[in-house]
């Protein structure tokens, strides 16, 4: 970037006057949350392929079918691995309580994948407002050069008014738009690692109980 574009960039902040610094500071602040949730969504620290695979593995008609997977969860502080210690921790209760349990889980970890969702949400309400509020500004320095006198308006204040206005307004629509399409390109990444979550322990819960079923029948009926 030369020095001409450098100043062009400072011409174009120093038009939008003081509301530029809050807009600048709001687009800070959204660039740094859009990429910790880029990095905190990822779909193998969510949902590690390890751990799934290990449940699909599974064989409810062995003698310790968690074995590996309780194995696995040793080392694993995913999202999933979480969910899973609870599902494995109430085995011994109802299957009912275990899935109550897992869902209070569950919950926990998709309010921890929303971190810094909200500060979105609030950039997207407030940037085209403080824009509007610079428009506003904008106009007010216009129509007062205007009111001074007809014929002594200082075409300058006015030309600075009307490029304010202008600034602000499009610099706050330029950060909200972004900000909205990543909220809800994360909203939706969440709704879908929920969804593989939920699959994934559900199957998880489904072939221990069968274990249950299945030892309860072998010991009830030993071999001869």
């Amino acid at each position: 970037m030369n020095s001409q574009s450098v100043n062009e960039i400072i011409q174009f902040f120093n038009r939008g006057g003081a509301f530029m610094y809050l807009l600048a500071a709001c687009s800070v602040v959204g660039v740094a949350v859009i990429l910790l949730r880029l990095l905190g969504l990822r779909r193998d620290l969510a949902v590690p392929a390890v751990l799934r695979l290990e449940v699909e593995r599974m064989q409810s008609d062995t003698e310790n079918p968690t074995g590996r997977l309780a194995a696995f969860l040793m080392a694993d502080r995913s999202p999933l691995g979480r969910v899973i210690r609870v599902a494995l921790k109430h085995l011994e209760v109802s299957r009912t309580e275990n899935q109550d349990a897992v869902q209070v889980a569950a919950r926990r970890e998709m309010v921890r994948l929303e971190q810094g969702l909200f500060i979105l949400e609030i950039l997207i309400g407030i940037t085209p407002l403080l824009g509007l509020l610079g428009a506003v500004s904008g106009l007010v320095k216009v129509f007062g050069a205007f009111g001074d006198a007809a014929g002594q308006s200082d075409p300058h204040v006015i030309a600075s008014g009307i490029a304010e206005a202008l600034t602000t307004t499009v610099v706050g629509l330029a950060i909200a738009i972004p900000c909205l399409i990543a909220y809800s390109c994360f909203v939706r990444k969440i709704e879908t690692i929920a969804s593989e979550m939920e699959s994934i322990v559900s199957l998880l819960l489904s072939k221990s109980y069968q274990h249950r079923t299945w030892r309860r029948t072998t010991e009830s009926n030993p071999a001869p």
